[in-house]
């Protein structure tokens, strides 16, 4: 069981985190070499609505596996005060982690298709930041993920 346990976790973190350096690191700097054009960004737009059932399906399995794997290690998940600090410190930045994802698909990213439909000379400020931190926030979730994975790696070595 947990071999199977692991063997799951694993593959659901690289799913997320896999999906995330593809989009941030390979489409989205293709549509903005393209300077925009329609059609990338119709295509980034539909390949990041495609993945993000994926992502919450990975997360489900995550958030049952892993308090599994902990229970499994003998570290009580419901006795923080009982945690080793690697196991605190992992939790921290998947909640991190977790915070940064909801802000993404339920805040900036409802705003950013607002805005898009805005022609450039009537966006206001306020939209400029919308667009200003939609772009980094993926950025910011990705080194939250591989902090996550050094995290872990670390844990499993411990």
């Amino acid at each position: 069981m947990y071999s199977t346990l692991v063997v799951l976790h694993i593959l659901a973190a690289v799913t997320w985190i896999g999906g995330m350096m593809f989009l941030s690191l390979v489409l989205a700097p293709l549509v903005r070499g393209r300077k925009a054009v329609p059609e990338f960004v119709a295509l980034f737009r539909s390949a990041a609505l495609r993945f993000r059932p994926i992502v919450w399906v990975a997360i489900a399995v995550l958030l049952t596996t892993g308090p599994m794997l902990l229970s499994l290690r003998g570290v009580h998940v419901t006795n923080p005060a009982s945690w080793p600090g690697i196991v605190t410190v992992k939790l921290m930045l998947v909640a991190l982690l977790l915070f940064l994802t909801l802000l993404h698909d339920l805040v900036f990213g409802p705003q950013v298709s607002r805005v898009s439909a805005i022609p450039d000379s009537q966006r206001t400020p306020n939209d400029q930041v919308v667009f200003k931190t939609a772009r980094w926030l993926p950025r910011l979730s990705l080194l939250a993920a591989l902090a996550v994975v050094i995290a872990a790696t670390m844990l499993a070595r411990s």
